[in-house]
């Protein structure tokens, strides 16, 4: 049973919930699962087995209005189908990234919001706790252009020499060039101009719900917007920074990645999983990705892999959790076996 850890003080409830400090606590609890709220990211870590110290860590990063907390049931089951391994132990590390999740309310993550310096917020993340790079880094949506920009400034050097490029960087339903109007249904930006015009605080969240439904939006779509509020006085307001958000979506937009999937870095391995359903991918991009795929390694450079998720939307984790894990899950047992 996962355990959520924050500060020192011990409140036992009915999910075994557990709130520490001490890192070494994490690994006294199977499942464990800690987040902690520091002045560069708020994060959860889980682990599938509580007698084993880590050896291997993986990033997992949330998508535009999400955070670490929509990744928790994909990331539990990740790190057990990876505990078979008795050499190795997976740590699965959820980040919210600024203005999202309890990453809203840290101070000190300044603008300009762009994919760039959310890359560099998990450069200052992992240098803060004194941990090695990480092995694996894996972005959905908006984190998918996050984590190719970590994997450019890592090549790059722009975290320091002594920085360790991943091994597999993992990119899902995100394109990786820009978003235009031509190749985008225009939903996301409906949305932001919607949450953008209604009142920073709402009576609760079915008012927003039904606000929501009524404005054209799916009832899935507006509930799951619901769950993006907290408790303020009398109301309920965003657990997001809806305008640092917005710049964060204009960067996702504009940022194109090609050069770098062109010239993957030696050593790491970029794989791409495409949404079948997906509405987000043309012709043009699927064609660009496969021939990138299928070139032929040559010993200097790094090498790209494309995945066709079947049976499910944008909303990968949520659609199908099962088929996500059937292609994930074998590519990092690779890196121990």
């Amino acid at each position: 049973m996962a355990r959520l850890i924050r500060n020192r003080q011990v409140i036992p409830t009915n999910l075994l919930t557990r709130f520490l400090n001490s890192p070494a606590s994490l690994l006294a609890h199977p499942h464990a699962t800690s987040r902690r709220s520091l002045q560069t990211l708020a994060y959860e870590e889980i682990q599938a087995n509580q007698d084993k110290p880590y050896t291997h860590t993986a990033l997992i990063l949330h998508g535009l209005l999400g955070s670490a907390r929509n990744w928790r049931s994909f990331s539990r089951n990740l790190a057990s189908s990876l505990s078979s391994y008795p050499s190795s132990e997976w740590r699965m590390v959820l980040v919210d990234l600024r203005n999202h999740g309890k990453s809203a309310e840290i101070k000190g993550l300044d603008p300009p919001h762009d994919m760039v310096n959310a890359a560099k917020d998990l450069s200052n993340f992992i240098n803060s706790r004194g941990w090695d790079w990480p092995d694996v880094v894996i972005g959905h949506s908006m984190g998918g252009k996050v984590a190719l920009q970590f994997a450019q400034s890592c090549a790059n050097k722009d975290y320091g020499e002594n920085v360790k490029l991943p091994k597999q960087l993992w990119v899902l339903d995100s394109v990786p060039g820009e978003v235009t109007s031509e190749n985008s249904d225009g939903e996301v930006e409906k949305v932001l101009q919607t949450l953008q015009s209604l009142p920073p605080t709402v009576p609760s969240r079915k008012w927003l719900v039904n606000r929501m439904v009524e404005l054209g939006f799916s009832k899935s779509l507006s509930e799951w917007i619901g769950t993006n509020l907290r408790k303020s006085g009398e109301g309920e307001t965003w657990a997001f920074n809806l305008e640092g958000a917005v710049q964060m979506f204009n960067s996702y937009r504009e940022m194109s990645y090609w050069s770098l999937l062109e010239h993957p870095p030696k050593g790491v391995e970029i794989a791409i999983v495409r949404a079948e359903k997906s509405d987000r991918w043309d012709s043009y991009v699927i064609n660009r990705l496969e021939r990138l795929a299928s070139l032929e390694e040559d010993g200097f450079a790094g090498k790209i892999s494309v995945h066709v998720l079947p049976n499910s939307g944008h909303w990968v984790h949520m659609d199908n959790p099962k088929g996500l894990l059937e292609i994930v899950a074998p590519k990092l047992k690779s890196l121990v076996s």
